[in-house]
């Protein structure tokens, strides 16, 4: 069934108003008509099932049904600190870290982030588009958000936040994901409460050893990915599917 995010005012308890670049996808790509159902989102994390009472080409109204109990997101909270990379790469980033779970990404500028790149970052329209793209094909619940680019030692600050801060290092001395989860108290990490994990991700260059002992001492865990050195688009993804299965839903929820 298809599925659409609509602003929550306009959604109420029993209509729904399909506004924007969704219209003319419902009627002429996805041939939809009055009578069918679909899904509605509020994009704060409620679901309903209605059925298209009317369509023109300005707006989809939608009757709502009821009340789906339905929420697809992970108590696993990964913030992405992405450093910003070259080209299109950020595209792919918030695309597979959206399918995978992640709640927001940040693009941050590390010291070995291309100076060009510093003035050129003004993607957040187009990135958050395929968030919330990426969001309708995986049925997440809620649409991350891609946040303004910020320096390191902002990213240092707002990781003060995190439950858990995770740095995948090259030079990680064989310390892994699996090895950090042993040692950690599972007993308050692994929980039904709700956890924020901060994920800071190094540039084409990788990060500069003051910042990794920064980040140390602001608690966190420098970890390897394993024996291979992964690109900066691919590090941050790979990332979270070893937490979201770690502590997560990924791999199906523990029964």
């Amino acid at each position: 069934m298809h599925k659409f995010f609509i602003e929550p005012q306009n959604v109420t308890e029993t209509e729904g108003k399909i506004l924007g670049d969704d219209v003319k996808h419902i009627y002429k790509v996805l041939r939809l008509s009055e009578g069918e159902e679909v899904v509605i989102n509020n994009c704060e994390g409620k679901e309903y099932l209605g059925e298209i009472k009317t369509i023109t080409k300005s707006e989809v109204i939608v009757n709502i049904i009821k009340k789906l109990d339905i929420d697809n997101e992970s108590k696993v909270k990964v913030h992405l600190y992405q450093g910003l990379p070259k080209g299109q790469k950020m595209d792919l980033i918030v695309q597979k870290g959206t399918e995978l779970g992640v709640i927001e990404f940040i693009p941050t500028i590390t010291a070995r982030v291309d100076v060009k790149l510093k003035g050129e970052f003004k993607k957040l329209d187009r990135l958050n588009r395929i968030a919330l793209e990426a969001c309708k094909q995986s049925k997440r619940s809620i649409i991350p958000q891609v946040k303004e680019v910020i320096e390191f030692d902002e990213a240092l600050t707002q990781l003060k936040n995190m439950d858990l801060i995770i740095v995948p290092y090259e030079n990680a001395d064989n310390f892994g994901i699996k090895t950090l989860f042993k040692q950690l108290d599972k007993e308050n990490i692994d929980s039904n409460n709700i956890i924020n994990v901060g994920i800071i991700i190094g540039p084409e260059g990788g990060f500069e050893e003051s910042e990794i002992n920064a980040l140390r001492e602001q608690g966190a865990h420098i970890v390897t990915l394993g024996s291979r050195i992964l690109r900066t688009e691919t590090a941050g993804f790979t990332a979270t599917s070893l937490i979201q299965y770690e502590l997560g839903d990924l791999g199906g929820r523990l029964l």
